[in-house]
């Protein structure tokens, strides 16, 4: 049965049509929940009975446990068999995911998100690993980042029915058995993957401090993203919006961000890294600003669609960026490492400074964060282009 499942041809065709779309339905299922994050902290919140903190709290340690074992498969998979590990991931989402929906203990609910969040890892790590593989890879990350995000607005415009129609715990049962949907995919996986390193065509050795910078500048722009994210729900009710409403707003910023991440992959380095960063960043913490207190529909629809916009169009700008520090790829390596570990430790941070049940300091969090990856990255990227114009290479 084992074999049956992840089979027994270990020579498959990266470019093929079944590994790319099995590589694409790992990559979506991955970040099930994190991807819906605000809807979940809803759930949590609104029909388990846990508070906004216990919330915070709960989220984070599931993306604790994602991150470590990113952290992990960063360095240990070239060792393993790829197939076994996907296997194992959904086993135990599944696993987790189903005793979630069994329990409604805080200290039992949050062990079972740090274990749930342990098999998404290994997913995120191999599906990024496969695309990385493949003769195109910058439009076939374009194609994943378009279905995650379509997954995003569907499930998202669907919650607020779902936990009307089935409970919290119904909603728990779907993550559980969405994962399983990839088991009859995974004989389409490599088994192991090229050991070799894609340097990008511009890439430059810098110096160890801009180095330093760039890669703190990665963790405080992911823990900025966890900080708001997590929240995004809860910031729409606080501010008067219905249920549906809040759903609606941020299904069309799933949209929103397809553009985003579009428009990234279309421009690429043409305009250079520095502006397309700038405004991203500091367009995004401006966003902020409108998602403070009561608002409007469509105050609320327009800034959280311009801020996954934001989002989706800086990310492939900042891994491009980490990519050109260094001719080795380790930088891009510890970067990866840097962005889990934010959207780890961000929910985190902001349920410590929710005051009182009000969400205003999580914004101004989420905007300091915001502006400190803006002044951290931008040094290593000019002088980065800088060295990179004056070798004469155009």
């Amino acid at each position: 049965m084992f074999k049956q499942i992840v089979g027994e041809d270990n020579v498959v065709d990266v470019n093929s049509r079944a590994t790319l779309y099995a590589a694409f339905l790992i990559g979506v299922i991955a970040p099930e929940v994190f991807i819906v994050q605000p809807g979940f902290v809803q759930g949590l919140v609104q029909y388990i009975g846990f508070d906004e903190k216990q919330a915070g709290y709960v989220t984070s340690m599931e993306m604790v446990g994602l991150a470590v074992t990113t952290v992990v498969m960063t360095f240990a998979a070239h060792r393993l068999n790829w197939r076994v590990v996907v296997f194992s991931s959904v086993l135990v989402m599944f696993i987790a995911n189903a005793l979630c929906a069994m329990t409604t203990d805080l200290q039992v609910f949050t062990a079972l998100r740090v274990i749930a969040g342990l098999g998404a890892g290994g997913l995120v790590s191999l599906g990024f690993a496969i695309i990385g593989l493949t003769r195109n890879p910058d439009r076939n990350f374009g194609l994943l980042i378009m279905w995650v995000l379509t997954y995003g607005a569907i499930v998202l415009l669907v919650m607020p029915s779902a936990y009307s129609m089935i409970g919290m715990s119904g909603v728990l049962w779907f993550f559980a058995l969405f994962p399983l949907l990839a088991v009859p995919f995974i004989k389409h996986l490599p088994t192991n993957g090229s050991t070799s390193v894609q340097v990008e065509d511009d890439a430059i050795n810098i110096s160890a401090p801009l180095k330093a910078a760039a890669l703190v500048a990665m963790l405080a722009y992911f823990s900025a993203q966890g900080v708001i994210w997590a929240y995004l729900f809860l910031i729409g009710l606080q501010g008067g919006l219905g249920e549906q409403q809040v759903a609606n707003g941020l299904m069309l910023s799933q949209f929103a961000g397809i553009a985003g991440a579009l428009l990234a992959a279309t421009v690429a380095n043409r305009l250079g890294r520095a502006g397309p960063l700038a405004i991203g960043i500091l367009g995004g913490a401006a966003c902020l600003y409108f998602l403070t207190g009561a608002m409007e529909f469509l105050v609320f629809a327009v800034a959280v669609g311009i801020y996954n916009f934001a989002w989706n169009m800086v990310h492939p700008y900042l891994l491009a960026a980490m990519a050109s520090f260094d001719r080795h790829g380790r930088v891009v390596v510890y970067a990866v490492a840097m962005q889990m570990i934010g959207l780890a430790v961000g929910p985190a941070l902001a349920a410590s400074v929710i005051s009182e049940g009000s969400l205003v300091n999580v914004n101004k969090l989420g905007a300091v964060l915001f502006a400190a990856s803006c002044l951290l990255i931008l040094p290593p990227v000019i002088v980065q282009a800088r060295q990179y114009r004056s070798r004469g290479v155009f």
